[in-house]
């Protein structure tokens, strides 16, 4: 766009390492072999093709259906449902004599029912076939011959074809990288959609195809690659490539995976080796966890005890029927004459009674069959998608800044919302903002940067307590507001900012630490061609912050090419900008198990520099005898950062010489271009051997803030009842002070910590004999558990709240068959539960335990990669949408943007989906029992003859059109309270977490409720219009009138009940109620005149006898009135003496009280918990405890908490 903002990338080498000849052997040696079977002609599919190489077309499907497999499986699908089976059968057996009513009527509503459940999936599915026919379309460039490349869809790739994919664009499958634009044959690719990693990825070609840089040089190009065959792998890969008779090794350095993107790299050539569902990606991708809510499974088994009361009542009824029918006819008399046993066919045969109860037994099966709503489960699906709308639409969880809402990505779990007990959350990235601050720094044993933590301030909040508080916390707020408008950069000291640290006494090891800052990195820059300001992207957050902050204190990275970094340096003497340029020779990566990187470059006087940061664990191990002039101190000052819950890195360097650099290449080379097991240790060996002796520069310390309203949040879920757990990959030191900053932990709390880094758990870990050794930790680890369990007994005696705190080692052993009940046992004791240094699979396994174990409902909620399993295990998974990918969100439930929005979500919509979903259901049993039972009660009547109380078509459309509109409306809308009293009562969550209203009690409540309606309903009719008389002849009572009547009667009274029963009306459920009603008279008035062939025993019943007649019009209001009545009076008995949360809250809103302290203090006395954790809990306990400090209970080896800690700074989820 003319004039618009254009970016100028430098882009390099970020890997400098040769790739020379390779070593092929150990692995190497398995390819041909099982497993290592596939082999790919490059540039020459066809061969493949002659060769009997079917190796499959690069289509990919992830619809459930196909169009020829949709009708059987959605079919399949919907009878594999117990109510549905069962009104399957009892359609097929409406065609035969043994059935009550005709078949056509009983078809209709069972086909309504089931189509509209498979037109759902039929959308769902095809959209899933839109995104498919998308992907598979994309337009890829494909080599055609004669050194042409042409445009070509993606589903139409070939094993062995070459294709040019451009910037920004996703490679269509799994390639090999051939050559880039680069003349290292370099590219860079984000794996976002594979392992939610936002970082680029460098990859490297084989030095025997990197000069294939244009798009003629693939003229006559041809290479035969060997390698394993399709696996779900992403990080390892083995094979070798042949060309022109020379043999290369193929590693995952070549490996370019579908889905993956190609970033800041204008072209890459690559050869496809795995198409469609041989990809990585595919053969990682599994069917999503199949989760049901715990009320749905509830509501299975009641349709279970329904089954059996149908069977039992349809046995009892035909015994009582084969009774009967023996004694029918006694010496020529008749005693059912009407039936005319004397002549009738075998369904009342006096002489085989036992058959005719048997046949009349399955017709009682299907006349009773109105006890199972048959409407219920499209019902549910029916509101829980308009759930899901409404709280995707809630524009309180919409967040601005990123421009995201709520996303429900599944319906089912709407109501497990409401009944959360445990939240299982990770700390990075959802607790705080995984936004890193540069904040503070450590130089030469000179402590810099005066900026306040979030952490800081709650450090002050909990050791003062008195006047001086105030003064301190104002104190602070006014160092605080101070914010920078920098991203990434808020360090505020004089002494050091705007060039003034060369007038520092140790200026010369401050211009050492920001080029280090500066150079030793693998960010990349982009410069904006009209300001001139550079931004960075870089692998992480707090890596940019470092690169930030290098720039803004005088050392400004602005470019890196091919073999050099370039910098704009600030000139200790002159005190102007130059700029120099430094030599990229190695990066020496970072990883998890390392916990360092270094690079080393040839500055512009010809030094070799080893430049290197990384975890003090690691760093002050490496540091020579005459560099550790300011040890001590960086040590205290970053044990005061890891309090102030910073992340911390230690920076040092050293000068190589020429011949021991020369040695290291060489070695270094071989060994990365080895293909054998043990490469890595071989490169980590040597990788070892240069990194020592450094000289120790100082130490960063930078902030990932909090989130907003974190604290708020988690206080207002711990007044709900609902316990929050920690699980992180943080040091333990930063992960409790987090605690304090969210008020998980605070004053008073007592400490557990379960920890093995004790120094006889680390004198055990150097013993040769590992398996004595954990054996031995374990001993220890187990011990201190039962010490804490003793603890925990005495705490409960004395009320004190306690806070578990393991490490992630502590955790392997705790989680072990043998002592993970005991573990569960304490830690469901403790207030706060904070799991350390745990890895992803801890964090799934800890999920796991609470929820089999405790069978309550769980929450994991998380926005890493590394948090899946943990979102997949729990009962419900919540994905933070914040900048690690969208991995997370994709293995979601429920997708927030801010953890802060996890309040409303449970709170309000969690509270209303549990209350609307139970009420909904309880009253579906409801109108059915009464409904059915005024069949069984009819049948009592006349003898259990088989008859119908009721027309077929009343019968049909009972459930789909007279009575089930006002309960969708039900489970759509109510309310009991406002969302503002939700939040403002967080205890009314509480009853979801005692399932109070959804519980055994309640649900046979409102069974009996439906069997007394039916009774009063059936015998005030008959015993009101036995003897009454009808039409104008003066006719008594008929049974197409006594029906009519009933029926009549129950579509008042259930659809009343349901207008009694809700406590938020709008007027749709006005229209939805009432109008039923109406609908009958009016559906009565049009069958009625239908011709009697069709409308049978409706023929103009309501016209000639019912509407003329007063007693009809009395008898209803009459019946109405008392039906309602025993619920009217339970429901004013209850309220009045026995109110439940959301009733108090209901009478003190009515009141207008809502304000008033005094009356919201008594609600909250109610609360089944008291609140241990947030800030409310912390200002009940200061009033306790009054200037009481806090105290802590380390069961381990004795050691001082307060001691200097180490800490090491990289961010978990790396």
């Amino acid at each position: 766009m003319a004039g618009g903002r254009r970016r100028r990338h430098h882009f390099g080498r970020i890997h400098a390492f040769s790739c020379g000849k390779a070593s092929m052997k150990d692995e190497h040696s398995l390819i041909g072999g099982p497993g290592f079977s596939r082999k790919v002609y490059c540039n020459d599919p066809e061969r493949a093709v002659a060769s009997l190489l079917n190796y499959g077309d690069n289509y990919v499907r992830t619809t459930k259906y196909t169009w020829a497999t949709f009708l059987p499986k959605s079919l399949f699908e919907q009878f594999r449902r117990a109510a549905n089976f069962y009104f399957l059968v009892c359609a097929v057996l409406s065609f035969f004599p043994v059935s009550p009513y005709t078949g056509i009527s009983n078809v209709v509503p069972l086909l309504v029912v089931i189509a509209a459940t498979m037109v759902k999936e039929f959308i769902e599915d095809f959209r899933r076939k839109k995104q498919d026919i998308e992907m598979n379309n994309r337009k890829v460039k494909v080599h055609r011959g004669g050194g042409v490349f042409d445009y070509s869809k993606w589903r139409d790739l070939k094993v062995g074809d070459v294709v040019k994919v451009g910037k920004d664009e996703f490679f269509p499958a799994d390639l090999i990288l051939l050559a880039s634009n680069y003349d290292d044959a370099i590219c860079y690719v984000e794996t976002m959609n594979l392992d939610g990693e936002t970082n680029l990825k460098l990859k490297q070609a084989l030095e025997g195809t990197s000069e294939l840089q244009e798009d003629l040089n693939f003229q006559n190009f041809r290479a035969v690659i060997k390698c394993e065959d399709p696996n779900a792998n992403l990080y390892a890969f083995v094979g070798s490539l042949e060309l022109e008779d020379q043999q290369y090794p193929l590693a995952p350095q070549q490996l370019l995976l579908r889905d993956s993107k190609l970033r800041n790299t204008d072209f890459i050539y690559g050869v496809v080796i795995f198409t469609g569902n041989d990809t990585k990606v595919m053969q990682n991708a599994t069917d999503p966890p199949s989760k049901r809510s715990k009320i749905e499974k509830r509501m299975d088994k009641i349709i279970y005890c329904l089954f059996v009361v149908l069977i039992l009542i349809s046995f009892i009824g035909s015994i009582f029927f084969g009774i009967a029918t023996n004694d029918d006819l006694e010496n020529g008399r008749m005693k059912r004459w009407y039936l005319r046993p004397d002549d009738t066919k075998i369904y009342y045969d006096p002489n085989k009674p036992v058959v005719a109860a048997i046949l009349h037994f399955l017709t009682a099966l299907m006349l009773y069959g109105y006890l199972i709503p048959i409407s219920l489960y499209v019902s549910i699906e029916i509101v829980k998608i308009l759930q899901s709308i409404f709280i995707n639409q809630d524009m309180h969880m919409y967040y601005e800044e990123t421009d995201k809402p709520a996303h429900a990505r599944t319906s089912n779990l709407n109501e497990e919302l409401g009944q959360v007990d445990t939240i299982l959350s990770d700390k990075t990235g959802t607790l705080t903002c995984n936004s890193m601050e540069f904040i503070k720094c450590s130089i030469a044993g000179v402590a810099y940067g005066r900026g306040v933590t979030e952490v800081e301030r709650a450090l002050s909040r909990r050791q003062d307590s008195h006047s001086g508080q105030e003064l301190k916390e104002n104190n602070i707020a006014k160092i605080g507001e101070s914010k920078s408008s920098i991203k990434g950069f808020n360090l505020k000291d004089e002494r050091i900012m705007n060039g003034n640290w060369i007038k520092e006494p140790n200026a010369n090891v401050i211009q050492n630490f920001l080029r280090l800052l500066a150079v030793c990195h693998t960010a990349i820059p982009e410069v904006d061609e009209e300001t001139g300001k550079v931004s960075y992207e870089a692998e992480s957050p707090d890596e940019a912050a470092f690169v930030i902050a290098a720039r803004e204190l005088g050392f400004e990275f602005y470019e890196r090419t091919h073999t050099t970094i370039s910098l704009r340096e600030l000139h200790p003497m002159s005190g102007k900008k130059t700029e120099r340029s430094y030599k990229l020779l190695n990066i020496l990566e970072f990883s998890s198990a390392r916990k360092r990187m270094s690079v080393i470059v040839r500055d512009e006087e010809d030094k070799l520099l080893l430049l290197s940061k990384g975890a003090d664990s690691v760093m002050f191990e490496r540091i020579a005898k005459n560099g550790r002039d300011f040890e001590e101190k960086t040590k205290q000052h970053i044990s005061e950062y890891a309090d102030s819950g910073l992340r911390t890195l230690i920076l040092a360097y050293r000068e190589l010489n020429e011949e021991e650099y020369n040695q290291f290449n060489k070695e270094f080379t071989e060994a990365k271009n080895l293909v054998s097991a043990d490469q890595e240790q071989i490169v980590e060996e040597i990788i070892q051997n240069i990194e020592k002796d450094l000289i120790l520069l100082g130490a960063t310390a930078v902030e990932d803030k909090l989130q907003d309203g974190v604290p708020e949040c988690i206080d207002k879920l711990a007044q709900a009842g609902i316990k929050l757990w920690v699980l992180t990959g943080d040091k333990m030191e930063t992960a409790i002070n987090i605690g304090f900053a969210c008020s998980l932990l605070r004053q008073g709390m007592k400490q557990i910590i379960i920890s093995s880094d004790t120094s006889e758990n680390k004198s055990l870990e150097k013993m040769e004999d590992k398996s004595a050794a954990a054996v031995a930790i374990k001993s220890s680890v187990l011990r201190q558990l039962r010490e804490a369990k003793t603890l925990l007994s005495t705490s409960d005696e004395n009320f004190e709240a306690l806070a578990l705190i393991i490490d992630g080692k502590s955790l392997t052993y705790a989680l072990e068959d043998d002592v993970k009940d005991l573990f569960l046992e304490l830690a469901i004791g403790c207030a706060s539960v904070i799991c350390c240094r745990s890895s992803p699979k801890q964090k799934a396994l800890v999920t796991r335990l609470v929820k089999m174990r405790t069978g309550s409902t769980t929450l994991a909620i998380g926005d890493g990669a590394n948090d899946v399993g943990m979102l997949q295990e729990a009962d419900i998974g919540i994905g933070i949408s914040g900048v690690e990918g969208m991995q997370a969100v994709m293995s979601s439930d429920i997708a927030i943007a801010q953890f802060r929005f996890l309040e409303r979500l449970l709170l309000v919509h969690g509270h209303w989906c549990y209350r609307r979903i139970s009420s909904m259901i309880c009253y579906f049993f409801y109108k059915n029992i009464a409904f059915g039972f005024t069949l069984f009660f009819f049948e009592m009547y006349a003898s259990f003859s088989g008859q119908a109380a009721y027309n077929d078509w009343f019968l049909s459309l009972y459930n789909v059109f007279f009575t089930s509109l006002p309960v969708i409306a039900l489970g759509v809308f109510d309310q009991d309270v406002s969302s503002k009293l939700c939040l403002k009562f967080p205890l009314l969550y509480q009853e979801g977490i005692q399932n109070i209203l959804f519980s055994w009690k309640r649900i046979i409540g409102w069974a009996l409720n439906g069997v007394v309606t039916s009774a009063i309903i059936f015998f005030f009719c008959i015993r009101t219009m036995e003897h009454q008389a009808f039409r104008k002849g003066g006719e008594v009572m008929e049974l197409q009138v006594l029906g009519a009547t009933m029926y009549t009667c129950v579509v008042w009274v259930v659809n009343c009940q349901m207008a009694l029963s809700i406590s938020y009306f709008t007027y749709i459920q006005h229209i939805f109620i009432w109008g039923s009603i109406i609908f009958w008279y009016i559906f009565l008035l049009a069958y009625g005149a239908i011709d009697p062939s069709f409308s049978t025993t409706a023929y103009k019943v309501f016209i000639e006898a019912l509407a003329p007649a007063p007693s009809f019009w009395f008898i209803t209001l009459l019946i109405l009135i008392a039906s309602l009545l025993p619920y009217f009076a339970y429901a004013c008995i209850q309220m009045r003496f026995f109110p439940m949360y959301h009733q108090m809250i209901q009478w003190i809103r009515k009141d207008g009280q809502t304000n008033d302290p005094e009356y919201c203090n008594v609600v909250r006395q109610r609360s089944i918990r008291p609140t241990t954790v947030g800030t409310t809990a912390r200002l009940e306990a200061s009033k306790r405890f009054g200037i009481e400090g806090s105290k802590r209970f380390e069961i381990e080896a004795p050691r001082r908490l307060g001691a200097s800690k180490r800490s090491e700074g990289k961010s978990e989820d790396r």
